[in-house]
């Protein structure tokens, strides 16, 4: 499916294309599947536990055209001159990400699940950052490699978050120290190193990595977030987070990574739309109230 999405979807005049993955969209939430009642769960606790019924369905809707669109996207990118992917994009506060390259001590910038983040790394490849980041080894290998070639086809060195050489988190340090700009996806994250944060009133877990990261090599850690807005993709650069001094590597790990999704709060809340949160985000009492939500 897949590769005739990248094949077929890209000889689509782009109008035509467009209406195809809309409709696709709409025909989903219609269905209301697994993955839509996990959002309309997801969106409810971004918006408000008593959030009219209208304005929920209205942004769920809106949600998975923006879901369909990152796709349509993706399987297009790569046709897009460097002119298209610079004019289509814009990133408020830049020169805070930009400044802080250019200080050599390399950058760490941690993302939500957004708008186009793909789109956001060719931008910042084509305006001169030099980007590593990671992605989740895929099954099967093929799809996997697929989307390393379309990753790298953008610009951006792609890390292994599995059966690499060296763990991850050692080689995005040696990034780091070479001065190149780290992003990384971190909203959510199940496994045992996760740590527990407050997340619209409710216990989440997202990973220690872009904390950690910034304990070891003191490179500024940056919040960005991503929106659609008509035609253009939207970001904006959040001032650097503040490192605490005191306290062990866990309780510093902590309170980063709470840091982090308190502005990951921020950006989302903005543009409850564009998060394309299908998965499972809430622990506990929480999890199980979303449960009862999307039958």
């Amino acid at each position: 499916m897949y590769t005739a999405g990248w094949r077929g979807v890209r000889a689509l005049p782009e109008p035509m294309a467009r209406a195809v993955f809309t409709h696709g969209a709409d025909r989903a939430l219609q269905r209301n599947g697994p993955g839509v009642r996990r959002l309309r769960s997801n969106l409810k606790r971004v918006l408000d536990a008593d959030v009219d019924a209208a304005r929920l369905e209205e942004t769920v809707r809106a949600g998975m055209r923006s879901y369909a669109r990152y796709w349509l996207e993706a399987f297009r990118l790569p046709t897009w001159s460097t002119e298209r992917i610079l004019d289509r994009m814009q990133l408020n506060n830049a020169d805070r990400l930009f400044d802080a390259y250019a200080c050599g001590n390399g950058v760490i910038g941690a993302l939500h699940h957004s708008g186009n983040w793909d789109h956001a790394g060719a931008w910042g490849c084509a305006s001169g950052l030099p980007l590593t980041t990671v992605a989740e080894r895929l099954q099967p290998e093929s799809l996997y490699r697929r989307f390393l070639a379309y990753r790298e086809g953008l610009g951006m060195e792609i890390l292994p978050a599995s059966g690499g050489t060296q763990a991850p988190l050692d080689v995005l340090t040696e990034r780091l120290q070479q001065g190149r700009v780290v992003v990384l996806l971190a909203d959510r994250d199940f496994s045992r190193r996760a740590v527990e944060v407050n997340f619209f009133g409710g216990r989440a877990r997202m990973p220690a990595g872009p904390a950690l990261l910034a304990l070891r090599t003191s490179a500024p850690l940056l919040v960005i977030s991503l929106w659609y807005d008509g035609q253009m993709l939207r970001g904006d650069v959040q001032l650097p987070i503040a490192i605490p001094s005191t306290g062990n590597t866990l309780q510093r790990v902590t309170r980063i990574t709470q840091q982090m999704a308190d502005g990951f709060a921020t950006g989302i809340a903005a543009h409850p739309q564009d998060w394309h949160m299908m998965q499972r985000v809430w622990l506990g009492r929480d999890a199980a109230a979303a449960a009862v939500s999307e039958r």
